[in-house]
């Protein structure tokens, strides 16, 4: 399969994920008026579609560890349960963040959601396999911390005639962080395996993965068609097939965005020198990109106070502070 072998190919990986975990939401944009739960069928069968095309490309394919279909069929069922479980866990939280989403912007779920679960799956993650400068890893957690509080703030201000949106959107985003912190964990134990219990391959990690996130998605999914979190009235599964073709396309494409970056991240984490907790925070970078998306393309802080945007420069530039220091903890 493909695998990196220096530091500055992982690097570019997890670069790829913040890339694709901070872009695919766009494809929910891009169905104005499509309710999100029918927007996310197309997506969970996008996720599993991706990592079955990328566990037969570049899984298949390479100079390095078991080859794809070799690595499914000699996984072992507790490798397999813990990954199943990781696919479920980040489900049921992206679902809470996509109705975030729905209520609160990019700009504003994605930074508070992700950068909450950047918090929780970096500490977790490195509980499980320490890797990478200590100082420099939780220092760039810390203000990746002072990032959310920013932006929290800066939403606080644009929607200072709407708090009851404002605090149902950021509620939503705290709880799905806390649940999208606590899947990454369980990959990293399948993929590090343990004793007695050889590790799998990354690749056909995200094949079981996507499967949980599939599995899911059919009793989560139909919970909030009947019970919607954003207040509006319950959707109707009928509603589902009259929609453009192009809404679906969107869909499967927002699934497959989002499990190339799980892909490249599952591969980055892999390499020694790397670790589950930096690649894992860094790709978790995908707040900062999903926040330009929602300021300078869709215009979700049009309008708003000066101080909101002050705030929101302030976001941005811890962010990329807390960033920089968790790239550098591998290498210091």
């Amino acid at each position: 399969m493909f695998f990196p072998e220096t530091y500055q190919g992982a690097l570019l990986l997890m670069i790829l994920t913040m890339l694709c975990w901070g872009s695919w939401a766009n494809t929910l944009k891009l169905c104005p008026g499509y309710r999100f739960q029918l927007f996310y069928w197309d997506y969970a069968i996008g996720l599993f579609a991706g990592s079955v095309f990328w566990g037969l490309t570049a899984g298949s394919h390479g100079h390095t560890g078991t080859p794809f279909l070799a690595d499914i069929a000699q996984a072992q069922t507790g490798s397999i349960v813990f990954a199943v479980l990781g696919g479920i866990i980040f489900n049921i939280a992206n679902l809470l963040l996509v109705a975030a989403i729905d209520i609160a912007g990019l700009a504003v779920a994605f930074p508070v959601g992700i950068g909450l679960a950047l918090i929780v799956g970096a500490v977790s993650s490195y509980l499980v396999r320490p890797a990478g400068n200590p100082l420099l890893l939780f220092g760039g957690v810390a203000l990746v911390t002072v990032a959310i509080i920013f932006d929290a703030a800066a939403y606080r201000r644009r929607e200072a005639k709407a708090k009851a949106a404002t605090t149902r959107g950021i509620l939503l985003s705290l709880v799905a962080g806390v649940l999208m912190g606590t899947f990454y964990p369980l990959v990293a134990a399948t993929l590090r395996g343990s004793k007695g219990v050889p590790p799998v391959g990354p690749y056909a990690v995200a094949l079981f993965f996507a499967f949980g996130v599939l599995l899911s998605t059919v009793p989560a999914n139909l919970l909030l068609m009947a019970k919607p979190l954003d207040g509006k009235p319950p959707v109707k599964g009928s509603g589902y097939w009259p929609a453009p073709l192009r809404w679906h396309l969107a869909g499967i494409l927002g699934g497959a965005i989002w499990a190339t970056g799980a892909i490249s991240n599952f591969v980055a984490s892999g390499a020694n020198l790397v670790g589950p907790a930096v690649s894992y925070s860094i790709g978790q970078g995908a707040t900062m990109v999903s926040a330009c998306w929602g300021v300078f393309v869709w215009h979700e802080f049009a309008g708003a106070q000066p101080a909101a945007k002050r705030y929101l420069l302030y976001m941005f530039i811890f962010f990329a502070l807390g960033l920089v220091a968790v790239a550098l903890a591998p290498l210091y």
